[in-house]
């Protein structure tokens, strides 16, 4: 894994066989990537590294939008692992759906929730939700329970699913990176190599090897080349 991170910032493709913590399955089509993706991160991660597919495993994805995006890899996860249930209490709201044991992130500081706020990015499982009493509870990352009113889920979103912009300074025992050519936009050296190197134990690639090949080959446009440094000397 350290390896390949190295290469991948180096601009060098990754070793993709012998190593027992860098896998990639290949294939072509992003709707089947995406159903892939979904299967690797709740059956086949758990069936072999006993990993939590909740808590110890996060889908990191390059893009928010299309198939293999963050906003549809979430509603499927979420049909994987915490479907509807006939009785069981859920909360609608807009496009979403809070159940009892989905995986979601805090999306903006509150510093009056919790014993020292609660903060962006914070992770957490739905412990509780109760439609009588209009509340819904989260047991963070940090074991802290936080309380949440229905009027107040506008600050929580599902993170089964998140972007690589928005997993920055974050770790995770293991990490599933969907690459497809439909994000070919999105397809840079920089932000594979933080979606690497976000993995604490694993790493496992799903997509085209063409799409792979794109993100390792380009660098990021936002680079800026000012040769201020010649300038400066030559200034002198």
């Amino acid at each position: 894994m350290v390896t390949n991170a190295h290469r991948i910032n180096a601009g060098r493709p990754p070793v993709l066989q012998g190593l027992p913590d860098f896998f990639l399955f290949a294939c072509d089509d992003t709707d089947a990537s995406a159903a892939l993706t979904v299967d690797v991160a709740c059956t086949r991660i758990p069936a072999r590294f006993g990993l939590d597919p909740r808590r110890d495993v996060q889908v990191l994805t390059p893009m928010h939008r299309g198939p293999a995006g963050a906003g549809a890899l979430n509603g499927l996860l979420q049909q994987k692992l915490t479907p509807h249930r006939e009785g069981q209490p859920e909360r609608r709201m807009g496009g979403r759906v809070f159940r009892v044991g989905d995986k979601v992130t805090q999306i903006r500081n509150n510093y009056d929730k919790g014993q020292a706020g609660v903060f962006n990015g914070t992770l957490g499982i739905v412990t509780h939700l109760s439609t009588e009493e209009q509340t819904l509870t989260v047991r963070t990352d940090e074991d802290e329970t936080i309380d949440y009113d229905f009027d107040e889920l506008d600050e929580l979103a599902h993170a089964y699913a998140m972007t690589i912009h928005r997993s920055q300074g974050s770790e995770y025992p293991a990490v599933v990176i969907p690459l497809t050519t439909s994000a070919w936009m999105m397809l840079q050296r920089n932000l594979l190599y933080t979606a690497v190197t976000r993995a604490k134990q694993l790493v496992v690639l799903v997509g085209s090897r063409r799409a792979l090949n794109a993100a390792v080959r380009t660098v990021s446009a936002g680079r800026r080349h000012t040769a201020l440094d010649h300038r400066l000397a030559t200034s002198r």
